[in-house]
């Protein structure tokens, strides 16, 4: 639309004259964007962007719509048409128009600001949400091609974490059958996606989506949430499996957004756009022109091996996108290549009688060839704000992965290129992210953050999912990492998300803080989409909070939490699919006693270190890791004030070496000092299956 209207002088002239045309940036101001999202969603059915919505003077909305087109040659009506016809209705019945306008936002103010006055979640709900959000899930499930929908094919990574959580809990209850049924769906899943196209199999990292069933032709964007998530994603099912196809996928995206997305003062970029020019010069971008390939490209480049790579990606003379004219409707991949993979690493290199690592070798110089080659064409734009709740994400992301891939990052051979370092410092680019955030975006004296950076803070404050998705970038900041100013930050940033947005009598938390009069709606939203909701999120941050703090603290977080999903039970109850992360909280809240692994000792030393390893190398969200160093008072100080069963616990350890204590509700077994004997504690319960 912005080539086929916003760019013709025609319509232009008209919008000059008739309207005041205002663009937002719905990445900027999300605020804005859900507020006439909302009002299209609910007039017409339906929603997406670009969106286009007409208001009056008083910021009502008056009609709108997603994608119009140009009025075509035949006559048949388009966005010329729609111009017009709004002008002449504002003329003729402006006070209709207007009084409709207002109506819309009251009713859908009340409606979405849901309440409830029973402050708790029913038995039956915190029981069965989980089950039935995990069997919704899989009677969706594409036993050919994975994932959980049909074609457009978004990877929605909450369906993924609440997979994995559900067969834990499955294990747990001597279900293994059901368990491993689950578990060959994700991994089944996961494998497709990143053999197929949405995957950047030359640089790394995921676009947005498919626009066909397999994972094949994607819309090229790649988004930083995308990114953050699906990297925690892959990570829960390596320390399940122990199947190194998914730490590799975890280290290609980490590495990716290292090499790419990260500024100078260690800021996480929001995206790279899916066009750009095919040549120097070009007057016309293109989508996926960095991206796609010929095969003729392809023998030049490759020489040698350039038969096996391109039997192993499926490349053709003629071209692969051709799988349906929804593939490419714009006819812009004629001839070219969507790299993609039909069969795995192992099944293709026993076609061609090759060992394993020789096969992996050549591939692995073939896509380097390729990468260096593709360095030299125009990049797509890269979009360099920094958003504080993608860059929680992202943080989350690199604080685990600095933990689960320690253990395998000597034995690892890598399925996907990783052009850069290989050995990189993840939770250093946590941590500098994390600072950036604190440094520019966050006041010390108000204690708001702001929304977003670039050349500068937005204007804009902060919004529910910046300090819910910063927060629990936090909370994995100091439960693998052990610096106690991240948790200090993060029960700061609670009490100021509180303030700002929760709804003490109606429970839940509105998505902006009610203070800016021409933001129309204040909306609770629960959708666990692209990303996941701030609410679900943060239920998820209020029971970690919980099992860390004792006392008052702790109910209290506690209670709002449960506060919180008691506004949500008829969604739970009649769509759970929809909420799959809150769904996993309200699991979480019905788990009798939720399991502290508290470290004690010196947090610079190889034996605590290797104690925090033996922790990371099982899945358990059910579990709250609490690290503390005796000899150093800003830990003992926390302690003593948040929880004096943790300072009792560490005052009374052995002072010359690093001891666990594995509790539930602080009463602990027997102090172990041996990182075998601690995971021999941890595997209570654990599961532990293969993934093939």
């Amino acid at each position: 639309m912005e080539v086929e209207s916003f760019e013709s002088e025609e319509v232009a002239k008209r919008l000059n004259e008739w309207f005041v045309s205002i663009k937002v940036d719905r990445e900027e101001r999300p605020d804005v964007d859900k507020v006439y999202m909302t009002y299209v969603q609910a007039l017409y059915g339906g929603g997406g962007w670009p969106l286009s919505v007409f208001l009056s003077p008083n910021l009502k909305p008056l009609m709108g719509g997603t994608y119009f087109p140009p009025d075509d040659k035949y006559g048949r009506p388009g966005f010329k048409t729609v111009l017009r016809r709004v002008k002449e209705a504002w003329e003729t019945n402006r006070e209709m128009l207007e009084k409709s306008g207002t109506l819309a936002i009251e009713q859908l103010s009340e409606a979405l600001s849901s309440k409830v006055e029973a402050r708790g979640l029913s038995d039956q709900m915190s029981q069965i949400s989980l089950r039935l959000c995990a069997e919704q899930l899989s009677n969706s499930y594409d036993p050919k091609f994975g994932g959980f929908s049909s074609a457009p094919k978004f990877p929605r990574p909450v369906e993924i974490y609440l997979m994995l959580y559900q067969l834990k809990r499955l294990t747990e209850d001597g279900k293994e059958t059901e368990a491993n049924r689950h578990l060959k769906m994700v991994c089944h899943s996961l494998q497709c996606m990143a053999r197929g196209g949405v995957h950047d199999h030359i640089g790394g990292g995921f676009h947005r989506y498919s626009v066909d069933e397999c994972w094949h032709v994607p819309h090229f964007e790649k988004m930083l949430y995308d990114q953050g998530q699906l990297v925690n994603a892959y990570l829960d099912t390596f320390s399940i499996t122990k199947d190194i196809f998914y730490s590799s996928v975890a280290r290609d995206i980490l590495d990716y957004l290292r090499r790419e997305m990260i500024g100078a003062e260690g800021e996480i970029y929001s995206a790279e756009d899916a066009d750009s020019a095919e040549h120097e010069g070009a007057s016309r971008k293109k989508e996926g022109a960095f991206y796609v390939w010929t095969s003729k490209e392809i023998d030049e480049v490759v020489g040698e091996y350039a038969n096996l790579f391109k039997d192993h990606y499926y490349v053709k003379a003629s071209g692969n996108c051709d799988l349906s004219r929804m593939s490419d409707p714009h006819n812009e991949f004629k001839g070219g290549n969507v790299l993609i993979e039909r069969k795995d690493v192992p099944t293709m290199a026993s076609k061609v009688g090759m060992p394993l690592d020789e096969y992996s070798r050549i591939l692995g110089e073939c896509r380097e060839k390729l990468f260096n080659v593709r360095s030299s064409r125009p990049r797509p734009h890269l979009d360099d704000k920094v958003i504080v709740s993608w860059n929680g994400l992202a943080i989350s992301s690199f604080a685990r992965a600095s933990r689960i891939l320690k253990a395998e990052a000597n034995e690892t051979k890598f399925y996907f290129p990783v052009v850069g370092c290989d050995s990189c410092e993840y939770l250093e680019v946590a941590e500098t992210a994390a600072k950036f955030i604190k440094n520019k975006l966050y006041d010390v004296q108000t204690k708001r953050l702001r929304h977003s950076f670039r050349n500068g803070p937005s204007k804009a404050t902060g919004f529910l999912d910046d300090y819910a998705f910063l927060i629990s970038g936090l909370l994995d900041l100091y439960e693998y990492g052990g610096r106690m100013d991240w948790l200090i930050w993060a029960i700061e940033l609670q009490a100021t998300q509180d303030e700002l947005f929760l709804d003490r009598d109606g429970g839940g938390y509105f998505n902006t803080p009610g203070e800016d009069p021409s933001v129309l709606l204040r909306v609770k939203e629960d959708y666990d989409g692209a990303e996941p909701s701030g609410n679900s999120v943060s239920a998820v941050n209020l029971i970690r909070l919980s099992s860390m703090v004792a006392g008052g603290r702790s109910e209290y977080f506690r209670r709002t939490a449960v506060h919180l999903l008691a506004v949500f039970e008829k969604r739970l109850k009649d769509q759970s699919i929809a909420v799959p992360l809150m769904c996993c909280a309200t699991d979480m809240l019905s788990v009798p006693s939720r399991k502290q692994v508290v470290l004690v000792g010196d947090k610079n030393s190889t034996e605590f270190h290797n104690m925090v390893a033996a922790v990371y190398a099982s899945y358990d969200l059910n579990r709250t890791v609490i690290q503390i160093d005796p000899s150093n008072k800003e830990d003992m100080g926390f302690w003593e004030t948040y929880n004096q069963n943790i300072a009792q616990m560490a005052e009374g350890s052995p002072a010359d070496k690093t001891v666990a204590h594995v509790c539930q509700n602080f009463v602990c077994s027997a102090p172990v000092a041996d990182p075998v004997a601690l995971q021999d504690l941890l595997k209570k319960g654990t599961f532990s299956a293969s993934s093939r």
